[in-house]
C-alpha cells in the first residue's frame, strides 16, 4: 500500500512559500506581507484561542468514546487541525457565511454552535442540529465536496444582492462574502473544479479554505496531486496562499488578509492550510492499516496545540492558566457525554412532517403503511399473550 513517503515521480514543491508565523517551537517570526492583519492579536486574545482549542480537543476525545460505547452511529475527529479551524474563524466577519463539511466542529464552536446540538446528529436523533441563520454557519455536508458549488452560488447570491442594493458598497461593513471548507480529498472532486471555475469567471465574493490533512482516508496527499493545492489557484486565475496550518497566528493573518481582499470585490482566494489529521478519518476507519507510527509520532510532536502552549509560556503564561483551562475543558467534556446519554429519540413520525413544507399525497401515503406497520406489532403481541 502506497503511504506518504512515496510521491509522484511528478510531483514538486510548486513555487509559492509556506506561511508560517508562529514556529514549531513556539517562537513568533514575522512576515511583512502578513503581519499588519495580526498586530491587533493580544496575549489575551492567543490565551483564549488556546482555551477554546483545548476545550473542543476534549470534546473531540468525548465524542470518539462515546461511539466507541455504542452511543454515536459515527465519529469525525478534528484533532489536530484546531489551529487551522479557530485561527480562520477568528479572521472571517460574523456577517459573513460560512458552508462546512462535516469535520469543522472548532469552527462550529467559534460561530457559536452548542456542540451538544451538533451530537444530536452524530446520535441519528437531527438530520441537522442548528438554524444556519443564526450563526451565519450552513448545517455540515455529509456528500464530499457538494458544499463548495453551493457555497459559489451563495456568494454569487450576496453579489447580486450588493448589486441591487446600491447603497451597499464593495468594501464597506455591509457587504458579505462566504467561505467554503473542504479538505484535500474534496479537492479531486468535479464539484472543486466546476466551482473554481464559476467563481473565478464571475468575481464570486468567496474564500476556498482547504484544510489539506495529508490523507483522503486511506490515500496520501503524494497520490491525490503533485503540486500544493494553493498552486492550483493560479490555473483559475485567482490567488493561492499556502500558510502552516498548525500555525494559529499565520493561519489568522492570511485568512484576514484574503477576506479583506474578497470583500474589495476583488473575486475569490484559495488558502491551503497544511495540517494533519492526527486521528481516524472516521471512527469507522483504521488509520494503523494505512500510515505507519513513525509518521504519525512526527506530527504529534508538531500538534497546534503544543506549538501555542510553548508560545504562552515563554510570553510567560503561568501554570495557573493551563490548570484552569484543563479543568474547564473537562468539565465541558463531562457536558457532553450527560447531555448524549440524556438524549430522547425523536417520534419517527416527525420524519413525514419535514419532507415537503406542504401536504404531499405520496408522503402521507407512506406515512399510512407506516402506521400500519407499526400497528402490525401491537397485533403480534396481543395474539402472543392470549396463547
Amino acid at each position: 500500500m502506497e503511504t506518504a513517503e512515496t510521491p509522484h515521480p511528478g510531483a514538486t514543491e510548486g513555487r509559492l512559500n509556506r506561511v508560517t508565523i508562529l514556529d514549531e517551537n513556539g517562537h513568533r517570526g514575522s512576515d511583512p506581507d502578513f503581519d499588519p492583519y495580526i498586530e491587533n492579536v493580544t496575549l489575551e486574545d492567543l490565551k483564549g484561542s488556546y482555551a477554546n482549542m483545548l476545550k473542543v480537543r476534549r470534546f473531540d476525545d468525548e465524542a470518539t468514546s462515546l461511539q466507541r460505547q455504542g452511543k454515536l452511529a459515527l465519529w469525525v475527529p478534528s484533532k489536530g487541525q484546531e489551529a487551522a479551524q479557530i485561527g480562520s474563524a477568528r479572521a472571517i466577519p460574523e456577517r459573513d457565511y460560512i458552508f462546512p463539511s462535516y469535520r469543522e466542529h472548532a469552527l462550529a464552536f467559534e460561530r457559536g454552535v452548542d456542540l451538544k446540538d451538533l451530537m444530536r446528529i452524530f446520535r441519528g436523533y437531527s438530520p441537522g442540529g442548528w438554524n444556519p441563520k443564526e450563526h451565519n454557519f450552513n448545517l455540515y455536508s455529509f456528500v464530499l465536496a457538494s458544499q463548495i458549488p453551493h457555497a459559489v452560488g451563495y456568494a454569487m447570491g450576496q453579489k447580486l444582492d450588493q448589486h441591487v442594493n446600491k447603497e451597499v458598497a464593495q468594501g464597506s461593513e455591509e457587504s458579505s462574502a462566504t467561505v467554503v471548507y473542504f479538505g484535500d480529498g474534496s479537492s479531486t472532486e468535479g464539484e472543486a473544479h466546476e466551482s473554481m471555475v464559476f467563481a473565478a469567471s464571475y468575481d464570486a465574493p468567496v474564500l476556498f479554505f482547504i484544510q489539506n490533512n495529508k490523507w483522503a482516508i486511506s490515500v496520501p496527499f503524494s497520490t491525490q496531486s503533485r503540486l500544493p493545492l494553493a498552486e492550483r489557484a493560479a490555473g483559475y486565475g485567482f490567488e493561492g496562499i499556502r500558510v502552516d496550518g498548525n500555525d494559529i497566528l499565520g493561519v489568522q493573518a492570511v485568512t484576514a488578509y484574503a477576506m479583506e481582499k474578497i470583500h474589495r470585490g476583488e473575486g475569490p482566494v484559495l488558502i491551503e492550510a497544511e495540517t494533519y489529521r492526527l486521528g481516524a478519518h472516521t471512527t469507522a476507519d483504521d488509520p494503523t492499516k494505512y500510515r505507519t507510527r513513525d509518521e504519525e509520532d512526527e506530527w504529534t510532536t508538531k500538534d497546534p496545540l503544543v506549538r501555542l502552549e510553548k508560545h504562552l509560556r515563554l510570553e510567560g503564561v503561568d501554570d495557573a492558566f493551563f490548570e484552569e483551562a484543563n479543568a474547564e475543558a473537562k468539565e465541558y467534556g463531562a457536558s457532553i457525554r450527560e447531555a448524549v446519554l440524556a438524549m430522547e429519540p425523536p417520534e419517527f413520525d416527525h420524519a413525514f412532517e419535514n419532507v415537503y413544507a406542504e401536504e404531499n399525497a405520496l408522503v402521507e401515503q407512506e406515512r399510512a403503511w407506516f402506521h400500519e406497520y407499526e400497528a402490525g406489532f401491537d397485533e403480534a403481541e396481543t395474539q402472543e399473550g392470549g396463547r
